[in-house]
């Protein structure tokens, strides 16, 4: 698959969480916790099929990816935790600093993966550059 179309999945992908989220302000708390759950498993599996790649490119890909890559695992495991102990929380005033503490984590996890787009933008058309002076290197005689 070529950069640019893995670059169209990831909008594709953004938009349909986009449609989700909107959706889930109508729904019943039951309903939304069980999408919440799906949603956590979805983030999971992609945390592992990352992790996997990352450990399958070692050596391919540039050593500072790997370490984000591990960076990203144990931040996940941190706010998982956090969440789940939330979650536990039974004081309706914890609760109401809970929400807005996971309200301003969204936010930050939707500033975060902007960010993560901008970098992908970047590595894709340097990608095709770098590809491009390769071309032309091969191609030049002598």
């Amino acid at each position: 698959m070529a950069l640019s179309d893995e670059l169209s999945k990831m909008a594709t992908k953004a938009k349909e969480a986009e449609d989700r989220t909107a959706a889930a302000q109508d729904k019943a708390k039951s309903d939304l916790e069980q999408d919440v759950e799906q949603a956590r498993a979805t983030a999971q599996d992609q945390a592992d099929s990352l992790r996997e790649s990352a450990d399958a490119s070692k050596g391919r890909i540039s050593a500072w990816w790997h370490d984000v890559q591990k960076a990203w695992n144990e931040h996940l495991a941190a706010m998982r935790e956090d969440i789940e102990d939330r979650k536990a929380e039974r004081n309706a005033d914890r609760a109401q600093e809970n929400a807005d503490r996971a309200e301003a984590d969204a936010s930050f996890a939707i500033d975060y993966a902007s960010a993560a787009i901008d970098e992908a933008e970047y590595a894709v058309l340097d990608a095709t550059l770098a590809r491009k002076k390769a071309d032309e290197m091969a191609a030049a005689p002598g």
